[in-house]
């Protein structure tokens, strides 16, 4: 890998502190402590940001004791120097701001994931990922799935505990695990499109994992699926959150037994057969598009590119410019 994956590698500055978010004064200790800093998510899951710089609008204790005094706060973790919490302003209670109005008063303006993913730091992109994460599970779970009643958020806004007395069944996030993968067949890489996509960009194949499958089991049904591509050997490659709202995509690399090509309908508009020359040549006109940097489908791309011909996919894109 060139580079670790948009909103990986939060692990190595953040404690998630997963063993105390039921101790409630510990963690209400940690709110209150003037380093604690605050991520607000709009309705939407837009994040506030700083007017003039990309970097997050955090918010201290001061600033929250003002706009948003109801609001519960979510223990996202701690590092050396700070307690991050999320604020979601959907679930602020009365009397609070709404979005437009927050944004005004703390001079900010408010940003869409992707966009963070290509604009923020690494620390900051995944913290956000991490809170979108958190926020969507938070505003979907409502009702238990055992009984129908309500519940109630508790650890800290990581669990989620039926409010009926005779269930009380808990509920935790929901990840939805996709797997990822660039399958090859000699000097060539396989990738397809969809009919919506910008045109000339082709990525990677993918799709979600089914019950009772393995990932590697994915990755064969996927790309028959999808292209009518027979998958031999399968390697993992890498991963990565893609909270979109609640996804973990994991990256393949994969072998196919051969290159017969037969696509079905509904699933993509094209796929074909690339050789390094091709995507480079393509680069070069503009007859062909990469997928986007803050995906893992990127970075399967550029590893592929620069195990089998020394190619780097960012100095082709420089270049094609």
């Amino acid at each position: 890998m060139q580079r670790q994956n948009t909103f990986s590698g939060l692990s190595l500055r953040l404690d998630r502190a997963a063993e105390r978010r039921d101790e409630r004064e510990w963690v209400d200790a940690r709110a209150a402590d003037v380093g604690a800093r605050f991520l607000v998510l709009d309705g939407e899951d837009l994040a506030y940001a700083q007017r003039d710089a990309e970097s997050l609008r955090w918010l201290g204790p001061g600033e929250r004791a003002r706009w948003l005094p109801d609001a519960d706060a979510t223990l996202l973790g701690t590092d050396d120097r700070h307690a991050y919490f999320l604020l979601r302003l959907d679930a602020a209670g009365s009397p609070a701001p709404d979005a437009a109005a927050l944004e005004q008063a703390l001079d900010a303006r408010r940003m869409h994931l992707r966009q963070a993913g290509l604009l923020l730091d690494a620390h900051e992109a995944a913290l956000f990922a991490y809170a979108k994460g958190l926020a969507h599970w938070q505003r979907e779970m409502r009702h238990c799935s055992g009984c129908g009643a309500r519940v109630a958020l508790v650890a800290s806004g990581h669990r989620a505990r039926c409010t009926n007395a005779d269930c009380g069944k808990l509920h935790f996030p929901r990840t939805d695990a996709a797997v990822i993968v660039i399958v090859e067949h000699d000097d060539a890489c396989l990738l397809g499109r969809q009919a919506g996509w910008p045109a000339g960009r082709y990525s990677t194949l993918a799709g979600f994992v089914e019950p009772g499958e393995s990932l590697e089991d994915a990755v064969r049904r996927e790309v028959a699926e999808e292209a009518g591509v027979r998958v031999d050997e399968v390697h993992y490659h890498s991963s990565q959150p893609w909270p979109l709202p609640a996804s973990l995509m994991i990256g393949f690399t994969a072998t196919a037994h051969d290159r017969a090509i037969r696509l079905r309908d509904g699933e993509l508009e094209d796929a074909r057969w690339f050789t390094p020359a091709q995507i480079e040549a393509g680069l070069a006109d503009g007859s062909f598009a990469a997928p986007p940097k803050l995906s893992v489908s990127y970075q399967l791309l550029a590893h592929w590119l620069h195990e089998r011909a020394g190619l780097a996919l960012d100095a082709l894109i420089a270049r094609a410019r």
